[in-house]
This record gives structure tokens, C-alpha cells and sequence, in this order.
């Protein structure tokens, strides 16, 4: 996980009550989120979940239809060039002008960043290995999301957006460049906001997390937060058993017969008190994985919207 030196108070997103829909279904629903400057925020969930939607009104590229988006704290709808102007993004389908070789994409880009750092531009070229007479459709598909990771980098953003900035690189240019680069940007104070359905990337390398389900945040701490308030217990029965006990704590349980593993939100003692009662001991008690407490929290979430 990556701290950033400083976390000041002000936020550089917020977001309150936003709704979208394409069609019947929400692809947003009543989002609400703060991102603080200085942070590492992941946004997690699958593919569909809004993620990507979320982003775009961000940008300034979708509306809010009922709701509140604010970046820096302007309008991205209205005030589009003042709010761009300090972002970096990188798309996952990473769309560059085909035609363009490197150096061409590059000068082309300058011209819209008053703040690009040429030193900068040439040390990210070197570091990613791109050649500048290389024409853009000819790169890789890993090449080009250096590039697409050049241009947005090149102008030492004060927020930087990633949509799935894993899609496309090599496991040793993700682990080396990618986290490097996030690290970087965290320590000298600016914000990083991306997203990703790869739960192990966001834990290692955000320091705040939201989950995100068919449109709904499901949950949003610091991640520090969410593990202190997780926890997977395993417990042993005397006598075999072939459904958990019911416990308002646990948001899922796994297992059969005499052991039984529950995945507790913020009161494990309510289960290890609970197991006296029930005749059972608690013999293993550890931190449950990001991926395990998405997974729980939306199978809890299901089954709260089927009760209702």
C-alpha cells in the first residue's frame, strides 16, 4: 500500500448523489464519494459495476442527471478546459491517433499543456523504451499504453485518472513503472484516482478504497479502515451443523458440518461471544483479503435488495 507523505483536508473530487441511467437500469445510483488530495483512491468492482461511468462525469464528459460532481471544486460540465487542463488520463481502450508516429503524438500534445515538462517527457520515453519515429497503430498494445501513460504523465498533472491502467502492460511494467509512477505522484502531494476489477493491485497500492456494485457504492474507508475492520474467523463445532448460526456481524459465512468460517464486519467479538453460546472455539482468526470483503459485501448487499 502507498501513503502519501501529506493528506490535506481538501478535496479534490466530490461527488454527491449522482445518478445515471442508460435505458431502464441505473448505471449509477445515488453515488456519493470524497476524494482527498494527496490520496490513492481505487475504485473496485467488476466490469459493468459503473466504474467507468463514474469517470466520465469526472471529466466533465457525461452529465449529472440528478446529483453533484465537483473537480477542484468546479463544474467539469461547465468549467471543462480549467478542470482537463489539470488532469491526466489514461483510457483503457487508450484511443491514439493511429497515423501519428511517438514524436508527432507528443508535439501534439504539448500544445494543449502549458505545464509540459519536456525533461520530464524524455525521461518517461527512455524509461518506457518508445521510439519516436515508431507509428502509433504499429505499437503494441502494451506500447501504446505507454504512450497513452506518457501523454498523460508529461504535464505533471494535479489529479491523475487511470481507468484500468493494468489493461495492456506486462506484469513487470505494471509492478516496476506503474506502481513507481503512483508512488511519485502521492509523495509530492497530488491525487490519483483509478480504477480496476483487479482487487490485489488496488490493495497493494491505494491507501482509499470504494466499492462499487451495479452502480452503488457498497463501501468506501481508507484502507487502513477496511482492514481493521475485517475480519474471517473459523470456528469448530462440536456437532456438525448444516446451516452457520445466524449472526448480525458476519456478512458471510463458508464451510460444513463441525467448521465453519464467518467474514465479520467491524464486531468480531459479537462472534467470538456468540461461539461460547453456540458450543464452539475459534481456532484460526486472520485479516480477510480486498477481494474477500468485495465479494462478501456484495453478496450482502443482494440479499438486503432481494429482502426489500
Amino acid at each position: 500500500m502507498i501513503r502519501a507523505a501529506v493528506i490535506l483536508s481538501e478535496s479534490v473530487i466530490q461527488i454527491e448523489t449522482l445518478t445515471r441511467r442508460f435505458g431502464p437500469k441505473p448505471a449509477l445510483d445515488s453515488v456519493s464519494l470524497t476524494v482527498p488530495r494527496g490520496s490513492v483512491f481505487g475504485l473496485v468492482g467488476a466490469n459493468g459495476a459503473g466504474k467507468t461511468t463514474l469517470i466520465k462525469h469526472v471529466l466533465g464528459l457525461l452529465r449529472a442527471e440528478t446529483g453533484r460532481v465537483r473537480v477542484f471544486g468546479r463544474d467539469p460540465t461547465v468549467d471543462t478546459a480549467e478542470v482537463l487542463g489539470r488532469i491526466g488520463y489514461l483510457a483503457e481502450d487508450n484511443d491514439l491517433p493511429g497515423w501519428m508516429r511517438v514524436g508527432e503524438l507528443l508535439r501534439y500534445m504539448q500544445a494543449f499543456y502549458p505545464k509540459w515538462d519536456e525533461a520530464y517527457a524524455r525521461q518517461l520515453r527512455k524509461e518506457f523504451e518508445l521510439d519516436l519515429n515508431a507509428q502509433v497503430k504499429y505499437l503494441s498494445k502494451g506500447q501504446r499504453s505507454r504512450a497513452g501513460l506518457l501523454v498523460a504523465l508529461a504535464h505533471r498533472p494535479e489529479l491523475l485518472v487511470l481507468d484500468e491502467p493494468s489493461s495492456g502492460l506486462d506484469p513487470i511494467v505494471r509492478r516496476d513503472i506503474l506502481e513507481a509512477i503512483i508512488r511519485t505522484i502521492a509523495e509530492e502531494g497530488r491525487t490519483v484516482l483509478f480504477s480496476s476489477h483487479l482487487l490485489h493491485e488496488v490493495e497493494r497500492e491505494a491507501d482509499n478504497v470504494a466499492m462499487i456494485d451495479r452502480g452503488r457504492v457498497v463501501f468506501s474507508a481508507t484502507l487502513d479502515d477496511v482492514k481493521d475492520t475485517h475480519r474471517c474467523l473459523m470456528l469448530r463445532f462440536e456437532v456438525p451443523r448444516r446451516e452457520p448460526p445466524l449472526c448480525d456481524s458476519a456478512l458471510a459465512w463458508e464451510g460444513k458440518g463441525c467448521e465453519w468460517t464467518a467474514l465479520c464486519d467491524g464486531r468480531p467479538g459479537e462472534v467470538r461471544d456468540a461461539a461460547v453460546r453456540w458450543g464452539a472455539c475459534i481456532v484460526e482468526e486472520r485479516v480477510p483479503s480486498l477481494d474477500e470483503i468485495f465479494v462478501a459485501r456484495v453478496k450482502a448487499q443482494s440479499l438486503l435488495s432481494a429482502e426489500v
